[in-house]
């Protein structure tokens, strides 16, 4: 196969922190962007009698103005509230429009109850809607305060501007603004927000990109060319290898596609070679429309998210390099499509685990699981991790019981629940612990015919397929990540920065401030600065 000839054993290459490019698309060259419009983003906290509480930039701005911008939000109607912004044109000759963002109260913080800082969410939400309204306005130019926190000033506008627009004409592809640190010493907090959403616009880019356009083969030579260039090593096997390590469970999921499955392993190789790397897999169905048990035709297409858990695998690695990370990690993941054909794995087949155990397939839309049992038990033997994570859109349970809230974390170590608690706190990006019982155990191996069965018996499906998973961890701390909810198309606006109908990226930045916590155990209840 003439690409993975191409991809297979790609040589390190030298390390280097890559230019973010914060926008998922090329840049628009200067001759299209025509005159530079600068922009400016400046922060209110809601104040007592409406009386607005400018941020010190924006005070200092205040009085550059001799007061004029403090006398424009006062006349311009009731307070800005908590993510709200209003624009003020020709006030200033350096910049072509003003935006005052609404930060909430001051001094907000961790909220326990809701699970978040809220603080740093303000930040996000007033950031981004600044820099929308910024675009909206035709800036090319925006400089962002850092608003009390510049790292999640630099997140949350980033995240705002991204748009997928790869398959638009070129001539209608809109302009998207520049982004820059305004008075404030932290242009490294600010510069380090800009990686991390960067590393979530790149999973978006990967999950929104449709499934003729990324397909197994595809999604393989965009690992290498984002991650090789960081230095990650970064390997490609075909079906020949595949069969050879005897990964039957996966090779059933892939035999219902004519594209050919692949199988993507990554090292990123941060501290000394004799620690114990984390293990990370990703499902990686590039689309799936169910096998033989077909999906429903509405809201089929948004299963070209499937792969989502390996976006944002890949690119939580990406920015794990980019900040340089003490920390050795191994990722495997498997690619394929799981279609409906005369080759498709049907309901009652059995197949052999790569650990022995027999699994009988009573559903054929349950073949995440499939391909991650076997994956988890490569990486297990492989490795040796010290910890092993798994990231997938798995089952519709965790969907209908969390929505787009939060994702589904099923853990067998409370320290490292106690972790990822944190990384969602601290990023916004949440997560809530579901069970890990034997309850649930028994619904997938209480059978007289097989070892384990990919469906089960009984309700509480996402607990279900975590208790499968579970059946192929070898006595080693563990956490699987169930995204259904929240990897793939957001339906809601249920974040002011994340677009309305467009893939999410998440859970990324959760990830990479796991990532962040594990290689720095002593700092691991601070944020990512």
């Amino acid at each position: 196969m003439a690409l993975h000839s191409i991809l297979k054993n790609v040589n390190h290459i030298k390390p280097r922190l890559p230019t973010p490019n914060i926008y998922g698309l090329r840049k628009l060259c200067s001759e299209d962007c025509g005159e530079e419009k600068k922009g400016l983003v400046l922060g209110v906290y809601e104040g007592e009698n409406d009386e607005p509480v400018f941020t010190k930039a924006a005070s200092k701005f205040n009085d550059h103005t001799s007061g004029k911008l403090y006398d424009l939000v006062k006349r311009a109607g009731p307070e800005i509230k908590r993510g709200g912004a209003r624009i003020f044109n020709n006030m200033d000759k350096e910049f072509w429009s003003i935006a005052v963002v609404g930060l909430g109260k001051e001094k907000l913080g961790y909220n326990e109850l809701e699970a978040i800082d809220e603080g740093m969410e303000a930040v996000r939400e007033a950031a981004g809607m600044g820099a929308q309204v910024l675009k909206r306005e035709g800036v090319t130019r925006i400089l962002v305060e850092g608003l009390g926190h510049p790292e999640q000033a630099a997140e949350g506008s980033a995240l705002a501007l991204w748009r997928y627009q790869e398959n638009r004409s070129r001539q209608h592809w809109r302009i998207i603004p520049t982004l820059e640190l305004f008075d404030d010493c932290d242009a490294e907090g600010f510069q380090r927000g800009l990686f991390k959403a960067e590393s979530q616009n790149l999973a978006r880019r990967l999950s929104d990109t449709p499934a003729n356009q990324m397909t197994p083969l595809h999604f393989a030579q965009e690992t290498v060319n984002e991650l090789c260039p960081c230095g990650i090593k970064v390997m490609v096997h075909d079906k020949d290898w595949i069969e050879q390590k005897k990964f039957q469970a996966f090779l059933m999921v892939a035999r219902g596609s004519c594209e050919p499955p692949v199988i993507v392993e990554i090292s990123y190789c941060g501290a000394p070679q004799d620690q114990k790397p984390v293990l990370m897999v990703g499902k990686g169905i590039t689309f799936d429309a169910g096998g033989l048990c077909l999906k429903r035709c509405e809201g089929m297409d948004r299963f070209r998210a499937d792969m989502s858990g390996a976006a944002a695998i890949i690119a939580a690695i990406r920015a794990a390099s980019a900040l340089s990370l003490p920390i050795n990690i191994e990722a495997v993941i498997p690619l394929c499509e799981n279609m409906p054909s005369g080759m498709a794995m049907k309901c009652g087949d059995v197949v052999m685990g790569l650990n022995g155990k027999s699994i009988m397939i009573t559903d054929t839309d349950n073949e995440g699981r499939l391909m991650l049992a076997d994956a988890l038990v490569y990486g297990q033997a492989q490795y040796k991790p010290r910890l092993v994570i798994d990231v997938a859109t798995l089952t519709p349970g965790v969907r209908a019981a969390l929505g787009s809230a939060a994702s589904g974390v099923f853990t067998n170590s409370q320290t490292m629940w106690s972790q990822t608690r944190k990384a969602g706190v601290i990023t916004g990006d949440r997560v809530w612990r579901l069970p890990l019982w034997k309850f649930f155990t028994k619904k997938v191996t209480y059978f007289r015919s097989h070892d384990v069965n990919n469906k089960g018996w009984g309700h509480g499906s996402s607990c279900i397929a975590a208790a499968f998973l579970n059946e192929f961890i070898d006595c080693v701390d563990w956490i699987h990540f169930d995204t259904t909810g929240v990897g793939m198309k957001s339906e809601h606006k249920v974040y002011p920065y994340l677009t309305k109908g467009r893939m999410t990226g998440r859970p990324t930045r959760t990830l990479i401030q796991l990532l962040y916590q594990l290689s720095c155990p002593a700092e691991g209840a601070r944020k990512l600065e």
